[in-house]
């Protein structure tokens, strides 16, 4: 796969970022998700951080910035960060076989004292994913405490496949990372993963578990629009034993801004050499033969751009980021729903950072005039600028920049259709009404339709034609 350059100008980057926004707000309601939280940092600048919707429908609270959510398996890389702080310090390796340090797995001669530190962090051990019982996943039943987890461990179920036949994802086997954590260093989980990792970087609004003296701050999780039309709340509870695997809370600025201590030459945390050995791209996921997964890491393409992050799946908030560390790039998308679409809004925002640096990069803002959302009786359309370019894009797509139309000045108020589908009006032009005050009044776009700018536009009782006046 072709790598993309490095250099993101940070103009372009604002610029990008500026129309990624009123994207992900168009999506929030497009999509009826309760919420949506955002962030981006570019290098050392927070570009974006705005939420909208609601933190909690029933009393009609609103997202905001500081509200918090459960980010589940990013805790993933939490736990791999810990770990490789610890190999660096020579207090474990790698290739340590998990009896060594959880004795109980040896002490009961369980073929899980056999796997390794590696293969836990890749998924590669052959556990289980939940247990046969993953019940708790519903809410049907607490998430296991210590004394569950050992259990299920112990189970002679426990080992599905052999070490290292396959990729399989494990929260179980992350679970026992959590143990080995707490062996080695004689403290609990979420006591040395505050002290290791989330001290170092100053964060207020990111912690290893549920917080009950914050319960006002967190956002409410809902039920899906699969099986009903009428969403409903869902508690959160503490994760237990499984906080390595998926118990982390935060806001999506502070998860950008952990996401940095990742970006190449940042040494808060860990040396490039131990952040290069997460990012390998050890065992492909399955479906796209690009996803891979390293040491705590998912690693995948965003068009030709090589990203590393991680999602997370919790009762109610589905969570995504994806991070260029050469770039120094990061994107936290945060949903409070549990079929909130929060991988493909991430995307979206990166391809539309591509976007924008394939452009001209002449930064026109005297192009800006001609930029807005528009309604009318088929839809809604957008006029963006990106990277000093204009361009007719889609709101309403997952991926608003795939059937792109790029548009190019024409005079004082017509631009001209330079490209896109077939179908469309390549060739024609887009001609613009504007106010006295420079506000757009109205444009002809594609098929010569007229639009408006969404905030005005109203529906009218009933979609008819208007009997012509006699001549």
């Amino acid at each position: 796969m072709a790598e993309r350059p490095i250099d993101l100008p940070a103009d372009v980057v604002r610029q990008a970022v500026h129309y990624a926004g009123g994207y992900l707000e168009f999506q929030q309601r497009y999509r009826r998700v309760p919420g949506v939280q955002a962030a981006v940092l570019h290098r050392d600048e927070l570009v974006l951080s705005a939420a909208w919707g609601h933190a909690d429908l029933e009393s009609g609270t609103t997202l905001t910035t500081g509200h918090l959510f459960r980010i589940a398996s990013h805790s993933k890389t939490f736990t791999a960060t810990a770990i490789l702080q610890l190999v660096a310090a020579n207090r474990l390796r790698l290739d340590d076989p998990a009896g060594m340090h959880l004795t109980a797995l040896a002490d009961a001669g369980s073929p899980l004292a056999r796997v390794t530190v590696r293969e836990l962090l890749s998924h590669a051990a052959g556990i289980t994913r939940d247990s046969p019982d993953g019940d708790f996943w519903q809410l049907m039943r607490p998430f296991p405490d210590r004394d569950g987890l050992l259990a299920m461990l112990l189970d002679s179920g426990a080992a599905v496949l052999p070490a290292n036949e396959r990729f399989k994802y494990s929260n179980i086997g992350y679970g026992l990372l959590g143990l080995i954590i707490e062996a080695v260093t004689g403290r609990s989980y979420a006591e040395h993963l505050r002290d290791a990792v989330i001290a170092p970087l100053g964060l207020t609004d990111l912690g290893p578990e549920l917080d009950p003296g914050r319960g006002s701050d967190y956002a409410t999780g809902y039920s899906s629009h699969a099986y009903a039309e009428h969403r409903v709340a869902i508690d959160h509870v503490d994760t237990a034993a499984l906080a390595s695997a998926t118990g982390f809370y935060a806001t999506a600025s502070d998860l950008v801004r952990y996401f940095a201590a990742h970006f190449t030459g940042d040494h808060r945390l860990l040396s490039d050499e131990g952040k290069r050995l997460m990012r390998q791209a050890l065992w492909e996921t399955g479906g796209s033969k690009d996803r891979r997964y390293g040491l705590g890491l998912s690693i995948s393409p965003v068009g030709d751009r090589r990203m590393v992050g991680h999602g997370g799946g919790y009762p109610g908030h589905i969570t995504a980021s994806l991070v260029d560390p050469d770039a120094r790039l990061a994107v936290s998308v945060l949903t409070n729903a549990i079929d909130g679409p929060a991988d493909p809004l991430a995307r979206a925002v990166v391809r539309l950072i591509d976007l924008a640096v394939d452009g001209p990069g002449t930064g026109d803002e005297g192009l800006r005039r001609f930029t807005g959302r528009f309604a009318g009786l088929w839809g809604v359309t957008d006029v963006a600028l990106l990277g000093g370019r204009l361009y007719l894009l889609d709101p309403t797509q997952p991926d608003p920049t795939e059937d792109r139309t790029p548009l190019e000045p024409a005079g004082d108020d017509t631009l001209r259709i330079a490209g896109g589908p077939g179908y469309g009006s390549y060739g024609e032009s887009v001609r613009y009404r504007f106010a006295g005050d420079g506000c757009i009044t109205s444009i002809r776009a594609d098929s010569g339709a007229t639009l408006v700018p969404l905030r005005e536009w109203t529906l009218p009782e009933r979609f008819t034609v208007p009997v012509s006046s006699p001549h």
